[in-house]
């Protein structure tokens, strides 16, 4: 069965969903953050295929969120780094962070927590208006067009 692809959507939503629609890539993404750079210590943290985690390191490295950097000559070995645009990425992750913790955790909290390095104090991420300092809030949003999408080929996916 063939994917929908929505990497031309309008939608910021829906070409970020292209780019990382499957399970392993926000958690590749993750360990690439928390300091993991060879594919041998991905597999290791992760226990997924070779295969899969290939696919998913190419991806990562043609949309420019990795960049592959020779750490050996013979034979060829290459580590990954996350880019400016992958390191920025980490707001995503960190809004599914707070997401989770908030909503799929009983009471008694995550076993895990984001802690500030400095001082050892738990983080917790917060979604703001960059322009404003404020938080996100749902209620006062709406959506609007800046300019006419192309229009889609193949019944793709309607603007929100």
């Amino acid at each position: 069965m063939r994917r929908t692809r929505f990497d031309r959507a309008p939608c910021p939503i829906a070409r970020t969903t292209d780019l990382i629609g499957d399970w392993w890539t926000p958690i590749v993404l993750r360990e690439a953050f928390f300091g993991c750079r060879r594919f041998e210590d991905f597999q290791e943290r992760l226990g997924v295929s070779r295969a899969t985690l290939a696919q998913r390191l190419g991806r990562l490295a043609r949309e420019g969120l990795l960049e592959r950097v020779a750490y050996q000559t013979r034979p060829a070995r290459y580590e990954y780094h996350l880019t400016d645009k992958g390191r920025a990425f980490f707001d995503v992750l960190a809004a599914m962070w707070r997401w989770g913790e908030d909503w799929l955790f009983s009471s008694r909290g995550t076993p895990v927590a984001l802690i500030d390095r400095e001082t050892g104090e738990d983080v917790h991420p917060l979604v703001v208006d960059e322009r404003t300092g404020r938080r996100i809030d749902l209620r006062r949003l709406g959506v609007r067009m800046r300019q006419r999408p192309p229009r889609a080929q193949g019944g793709g996916p309607a603007p929100p």
